[in-house]
């Protein structure tokens, strides 16, 4: 790629110093949890976010002239660990899924927004395509996360519901 905008340089910067902070962190998450589907989780989110810095790179570096794509989460393989792991629930497990799963949340949103202010449309769709990966991938922790119990999600009540229906239904008649 020959010339960035400014601004699309300038935000695959900040991605690029945020993602070297999140790859580290979740390697080092991955010798610390005892359950193999959260293991796997980290190592397919780590490796698409070590592709997504590929991705940035690539589109960064002005020698670079092949066609760039963020390669689909179907490309990664998931390795099952060793067999040393449990499929408990014990040791730090818990809030390294919480933890992770915000990552991947947080992760989705910027990489969104970011598209959003960025001009170069091949940049700009791939941090969209970031985005949705991140997002399926929070998708993974939370289905973990609900398996495991650790999920809480309060119910409104019914009388609210019908509250708030009632002071928008004036918005259908307009």
């Amino acid at each position: 790629m020959d010339s960035l905008p400014a601004i699309d340089l300038g935000l695959m910067a900040e991605h690029l110093s945020a993602h070297e902070g999140v790859i580290n962190k979740l390697a080092a998450y991955q010798s610390s949890v005892t359950n193999m589907e959260l293991r796997n989780i980290l190592n397919l989110q780590e490796d698409v976010m070590r592709s997504h810095a590929w991705v940035m790179l690539a589109f960064i570096n002005p020698n670079y002239h092949n066609e760039v794509e963020v390669p689909p989460l179907t490309s990664f393989r998931v390795e099952h660990t060793s067999d040393k792991l449990k499929n408990g629930n014990g040791g730090n497990n818990k809030w390294i899924a919480l933890e992770a799963h915000n990552t991947a949340k947080n992760m989705s949103t910027e990489n969104y927004n970011s598209a959003m202010m960025m001009q170069n449309m091949n940049v700009k769709n791939a941090h969209i395509e970031m985005a949705l990966q991140q997002n399926q991938i929070k998708e993974k922790y939370a289905s973990f996360i609900k398996k495991m119990g650790w999920a809480f999600a309060p119910n409104a009540t019914t009388r609210a519901q019908t509250n708030t229906f009632f002071h928008f239904e004036h918005l259908l008649n307009q």
